[in-house]
């Protein structure tokens, strides 16, 4: 039998012929001894690469101390990230979860909570958009494919249209509990907000007493080369979700809020049994001291790099037709399907992943640096041009 036994795998994903075993830096290797240089880091996750030996050497600790406790008590690992996370964002309060739609879920029943008071209930999100796979996630999310067959929705919930503030104003009503937006729109293939947009949203949001959400579940973390994507704008919302590559792979999300937002929860409004557990929480504080420490102006130093190669390539193959995106998350829309561009490119040992029908994404590991870049840049050049 060629790799693992998959008759028990509930069939969700359509997945490549490729089954990883270990894997290095910016390097995985397969159960054959092949060695890919990865470029999706397990779609924007594994912010540190593979085989960090901070990262492990801390898991590895913390698993001897403790691995669970609950949220009854209290653990240092937890308060010690929810500092760091409120120190360099400019937010207040922390809740953790375990995953990107989880902290989105949690941001829409906090909306609904502390604007429930003033009638408020309703949320728009944006046209395009991706914001998870839950009810409440997936009814925000502005793409219809994600949404068959899964009917009735959650009420409540509208949608306008992405980088059109008149859109976005037409939409608001008194019964405007938040705006949800990803500053730059993942799934979609990677599509960044206008500057003066995003500006306009958050004075619009403040202006009526709307909550400002900005969903940073990919775009957070360091990879555009800020902590999160907001402050590359001079933004600040209300509320900011994240998850992805908070823990470097080791599954975390996050709602941070302002003080006031905050508050509108109390003991039993809302939980999460494995959030924020010590061993998550050990291997996020790894994450953010690495980020604060160096990684994130490499990721501002190489993030300029790699877009500057992928629009010389750009510049030299008719197939594509725009590169966009900040830092370490890129897109590049072809005139052709990126699947195949994908696969041909895991055949010469290169791993990137698509965003909609036609757009390659590259958001490799935040320690990625130019021997990485141009190497990436030559095998995608090389199927562009057998192409």
């Amino acid at each position: 039998m060629n790799g693992p036994d998959k008759q028990h795998i509930m069939n969700t994903y359509a997945r490549y012929d490729l089954t990883l075993v270990s894997g290095e830096g910016c390097r995985v290797t397969d159960d054959r001894g092949g060695t890919y240089l990865d470029f999706g880091a397990g779609i924007a996750v594994s912010a540190l690469g593979h085989g960090h030996p901070r990262l492990a050497e801390a898991l590895a600790e913390q698993a001897k101390k403790l691995i669970h406790i609950s949220n009854l008590y209290w653990n240092a690992p937890q308060a010690e990230l929810a500092r760091k996370l409120a120190e360099n964002s400019g937010l207040d309060r922390v809740f953790f979860c375990n995953s990107g739609a989880e902290a989105v879920e949690g941001a829409m029943k906090l909306a609904r909570r502390f604007g429930g008071a003033r009638g408020r209930f309703e949320i728009i999100a944006m046209e395009n958009s991706f914001h998870g796979r839950t009810f409440g996630a997936i009814t925000a999310t502005g793409q219809k494919k994600y949404q068959k067959g899964l009917e009735p929705l959650l009420p409540g919930v509208k949608h306008a249209v992405f980088n059109d503030i008149d859109s976005l104003r037409a939409a608001i009503t008194p019964q405007t509990a938040a705006v949800l937006l990803e500053p730059i729109q993942g799934e979609s293939g990677i599509r960044p907000a206008g500057r003066e947009y995003l500006a306009q949203v958050a004075r619009l949001c403040g202006d009526e007493g709307i909550l400002f959400i900005a969903d940073e579940v990919q775009c957070g973390c360091g990879r555009t080369g800020a902590l999160f994507a907001c402050q590359n704008y001079g933004v600040y919302p209300d509320v900011i979700v994240t998850a992805k590559g908070l823990a470097g792979g080791v599954p975390m999300g996050a709602i941070l809020a302002r003080e006031e937002v905050a508050s509108a929860w109390g003991p039993g409004d809302h939980a999460s049994t494995f959030g924020g557990g010590p061993l998550a929480a050990a291997a996020a504080n790894v994450v953010i001291d690495e980020l604060t420490g160096g990684v994130m102006e490499n990721v501002r130093a190489n993030g300029a790099y790699l877009m500057k190669k992928l629009v010389s390539i750009s510049e030299k193959y008719p197939v594509v037709k725009e590169i966009r995106g900040m830092g370490f998350m890129l897109g590049m829309e072809l005139d052709a399907p990126a699947r195949e561009v994908v696969s041909r490119c895991m055949e010469r040992g290169l791993l990137l992943i698509g965003a909609g029908e036609r757009v390659l994404r590259f958001t490799p590991p935040l320690v990625a640096g130019a021997a990485e870049i141009d190497e990436c840049a030559g095998i995608l050049s090389g199927v562009l041009e057998a192409l």
